[in-house]
């Protein structure tokens, strides 16, 4: 195996599309803690850092899911299933990254933000994909805390300790995970029954699924206008908030009209999953500019 093929399986293990989602997440409340630009070599840190964190826990996952990944099509050219990396090459290079992640964030940023990562890597690893994954249907709602790790470790990169504000945005995260990741579980639920994961896209039908889509989304966008009393927030942060949450809402019923019509399928549940993306992109860019505009919205 050529070199440079050898590089983009290691890179695949890191599962490069999840880290760009967390990264999202990262500079804009790094920004807004500091209301106004932090050190670019801060930001710089925290995004490094960050990114070889979730590349270690996103390696373990892939170790850990091997079988699994086997089974299914989604999956089926992960590097551990076709072979480009060992089981145990895969294990190292996992251990490898987590490990170079926190001493690196704990020099080169903060003790605390060093302190959350391996918290992070300890709940993807160990209370997601081993824990949780294979024994319940809310498995990415409570291992999707992992997922808001990132929102904590950017605000104590600049703070060097947590706030009501940085507590408001772990929840927007926090609660949009099930309404972005059970529209995809939906589309993938062959694949989910044929590996044993109880994902709820793969265990219930298309209107009970809908119903949690729904009631999460309404909760995330409640969640994210909490901002502006709690951490004040101004304009162009609540006015986005509201077009883009009320858009995105709108596409969960859409879903769910769909799903009581029994017309829901892969492809409409594909729309929330990538409707779900830009909202929360739009939702940090926001939050990044609001500092630079100032004026409450009230």
């Amino acid at each position: 195996m050529g070199l440079r093929r050898k590089a983009r399986a290691y890179f695949l293990l890191t599962k490069p599309q999840v880290i760009e989602l967390l990264l999202v997440t990262t500079a804009p409340t790094m920004i807004f803690a500091a209301k106004g630009w932090p050190s670019p070599l801060l930001i710089l840190a925290t995004m490094l850092g960050g990114a070889l964190a979730a590349g270690g826990a996103g390696a373990f996952n892939c170790y850990i899911d091997r079988e699994a990944d086997r089974l299914m099509r989604r999956t089926e050219r992960r590097p551990l299933v076709t072979g480009e990396v060992t089981d145990r090459q895969a294990l190292v290079f996992a251990w490898l990254l987590s490990i170079v992640s926190v001493v690196f964030l704990t020099l080169a940023v903060n003790p605390l933000a060093g302190g959350l990562a391996l918290l992070a890597i300890l709940l993807y690893v160990v209370f997601y994909s081993i824990i949780l994954k294979r024994r319940t249907a809310q498995n990415i709602v409570w291992g999707g805390i992992a997922g808001c790790m990132p929102v904590f470790i950017g605000w104590a990169a600049v703070e060097n300790t947590l706030s009501w504000s940085a507590v408001v945005l772990f929840l927007v995260v926090f609660l949009w995970t099930p309404p972005h990741y059970w529209p995809l579980s939906m589309k993938y639920a062959e694949d989910y029954q044929r590996a044993g994961i109880p994902m709820l896209g793969a265990i219930a039908s298309a209107k009970a699924v809908s119903v949690q889509v729904v009631l999460y989304a309404w909760a995330t966008v409640i969640c994210s206008l909490l901002l502006i009393p709690v951490g004040g927030a101004g304009w162009v942060y609540g006015l986005t908030a509201l077009v883009s949450g009320a858009w995105f809402i709108f596409q969960c019923h859409r879903l769910h009209r769909l799903a009581l019509e029994e017309q829901a399928t892969s492809r409409t549940a594909m729309v929330v999953f990538h409707a779900s993306i830009t909202y929360l992109t739009l939702l940090f860019i926001a939050l990044a500019v609001d500092p630079f505009v100032g004026g409450a919205v009230l």
